[in-house]
């Protein structure tokens, strides 16, 4: 058999897998993203037609719910590398195990983040700019060229390795250690650049005093290293429920640990960033109070997110710091669950809303997504969580349920 040949049969074999032999759950939650994949769709063609009118971001708020995602979904992406740190560059064995399925959550942030920007462009037709080597990128000074570039070296890295040894494992033969371990280890330095550069998008606007901050991106790392891994636990206790699939207590453990640590660095520099400003109390202050509180005696539309963004992050670091509560699994999952909705307020909310209000005239203009913007996020997490979805299906089948290739006929 030829190479072509059982490539061939490798991917005719998995789109089996990925929709045969699921149950009755597994066929509805399909059913449920494939909903709302079709109504983003129409969505879409509304806005593509009428053009970013119909969503509520104007001159003074341009950025809103898109980017906010976009820059949430990037962190996501980042955090595979909390796994593989222990697992390849200390050989931690534990965590070897689930090291690929954190692979497989950044191939599907990736593609989540990069249809976000897709939806964000008035022009989506004009995409083909930012393909390397395609379009016109305007290096190096454009640090949109730069996010991507690295996004798209980031996802090949992960596709890359993630295929790979789902296809050994199809064939049941052995990876090639000397493939697979310098790509692995080449996405640690990846994944810090992902997020960095994506920060300096921000913290490179001089005329942006809240986003106008050396430790942005230091702070975008550590709050990254807290939500990605947080899914995956709970994922990880799904599937050693639903399928073969084993991993040791030690090993989500010793990720909740690493978790506590980012958890703590990310709460330090928000609270260095918070004396900064109020002890200094310069007219910068500004965009921090209508975070918090609101300006010119008008309460603030997301001052309630931003407290409960804090709240639930000070609870779930005390959860993850305590060993017993770290280790319980109605504590550690409590914990996943506030950790993640807090990163998600403070990157989809309390970073882009507060950094264009007021604007550069003093004016504050309200901003909420609307209707078409949540429809277009929604199937954009469809589709995020369809190819997630689809890519565990086929690697526990693969590595737990059915060990080769002869199994699959």
């Amino acid at each position: 058999m030829t190479l072509v040949q059982k490539a061939g049969r490798f991917v005719t074999g998995t789109a089996r897998m990925a929709f045969l032999g699921g149950n009755r759950l597994y066929y509805a939650w399909l059913a449920v993203l494939g909903l709302c994949i079709v109504q983003a769709a129409f969505a879409f063609s509304h806005q593509f037609e009428n053009g970013l009118i119909v969503t509520h971001m104007r001159d003074s708020v341009s950025w809103g719910f898109y980017i906010g995602n976009f820059t949430f979904l990037v962190g996501v992406a980042a955090a595979a590398v909390l796994l593989v740190v222990p697992a390849y560059v200390y050989d931690w064995k534990p965590i070897k195990e689930v090291v690929l399925f954190g692979e497989l959550l950044a191939v599907a942030a990736i593609v989540m983040c990069l249809l976000f920007v897709l939806a964000d462009m008035g022009r989506p037709d004009r995409f083909w700019h930012l393909i390397p080597g395609i379009g016109h990128m305007n290096l190096p000074s454009a640090i949109m060229a730069w996010d991507s570039i690295v996004l798209n070296i980031y996802l090949a890295v992960n596709l890359t390795v993630a295929s790979y040894l789902v296809y050994c494992a199809y064939y049941g033969i052995p990876y090639n250690k000397k493939f697979v371990v310098p790509l692995v280890i080449f996405s640690i330095p990846m994944a810090v650049s992902i997020h960095t550069v994506t920060a300096f998008l921000y913290n490179g606007m001089a005329s942006r005093s809240y986003w106008n901050s050396a430790i942005l991106a230091p702070r975008f790392i550590a709050s990254a290293f807290c939500s990605g891994p947080a899914l995956l636990l709970i994922l990880f206790q799904i599937l050693r429920k639903v399928s073969a699939f084993e991993i040791k207590d030690e090993a989500i453990h010793k990720v909740a640990e690493l978790m506590a640590y980012a958890m703590g660095l990310n709460l330090f520099l928000f609270g260095a960033e918070i004396f900064k400003e109020y002890y200094s109390n310069t007219h910068h202050l500004v965009h921090y109070e209508y975070l918090f509180a609101g300006l010119h005696g008008k309460a603030s539309p997301i001052a309630p997110y931003a407290w409960m963004s804090l709240i639930f992050s000070i609870v779930a670091f005390f959860l993850f710091l305590i060993p017993k509560t770290r280790r319980m699994p109605v504590t550690m999952n409590i914990g996943c669950v506030l950790i993640y909705a807090s990163v998600y307020i403070e990157k989809g909310i309390a970073l882009i809303i507060p950094g264009f209000t007021p604007d550069q005239l003093g004016q504050v203009y309200e901003y909420v997504p609307s209707a078409t913007e949540l429809r277009v996020a929604a199937g954009v997490f469809g589709v995020g969580f369809l190819l997630f979805t689809l890519m565990v299906k086929v690697s526990v089948s693969i590595l737990f349920d059915r060990p080769t290739a002869e199994a699959h006929g």
